[in-house]
């Protein structure tokens, strides 16, 4: 089986990668929006979108602490 990332064969500590550098580059596609799982956006999701300036005639909130 070879890397996803650079094509090396795989290491069996980062299988399916060869290393340590090329797992966290596909971890940091993840996290960047890279890659993405095709489908319906959830509320949830539209939510988290949402900026705060479309908020503006709501006061702003306290931090509960």
């Amino acid at each position: 089986m070879s890397c996803p990332i650079c094509g090396k064969t795989t290491d069996a500590g980062y299988r399916p990668f060869c290393s340590r550098r090329c797992a966290d580059i596909d971890l940091g596609r993840w996290l960047t929006g890279s890659y993405v799982i095709p489908g319906e956006a959830l509320e949830e999701d539209e939510a988290a979108l949402k900026l705060p300036e479309d908020d503006a005639d709501e006061p702003p909130r306290r931090k509960p602490h």
